[in-house]
C-alpha cells in the first residue's frame, strides 16, 4: 500500500496514522523489517506534527489581539506538546 508522504499530511492525517502505527507496533506481532519500516513511518509522521504544532504555535502568536484591541504576541502552551513531557 502506497502512504501518502508526511510533508503533503495535515495534522490530523499524520497524528491519525502515527497513532496506527503505534498500535501495530504494541502488537508485538510485527516480523523485524517490518517493525524498522513502521518505526522509520512513525518517526516522519511525527516530525510532520511538531512541525505543524510549532507553525500553529507561531501563527496563534501572531494573530493574537487583546480585548482592547492592542495586538500582542503571547506565548501559548502548544510547545509544550512538541516538547513533551521532561
Amino acid at each position: 500500500m502506497a502512504h501518502k508522504k508526511p510533508e503533503a499530511m495535515n495534522f490530523e492525517e499524520a497524528m491519525a496514522e502515527l497513532e496506527q502505527v503505534v498500535r501495530h507496533l504494541e502488537d508485538g506481532r510485527v516480523p523485524l523489517e517490518q517493525a524498522i519500516g513502521s518505526y522509520e513511518r512513525g518517526a516522519a509522521l511525527k516530525a510532520r506534527c511538531e512541525e505543524l504544532l510549532k507553525d500553529a504555535r507561531l501563527t496563534v502568536e501572531e494573530i493574537y489581539k487583546s480585548k482592547d484591541g492592542t495586538v500582542e504576541v503571547k506565548s501559548s502552551d502548544l510547545q509544550a506538546l512538541v516538547e513533551g513531557p521532561q
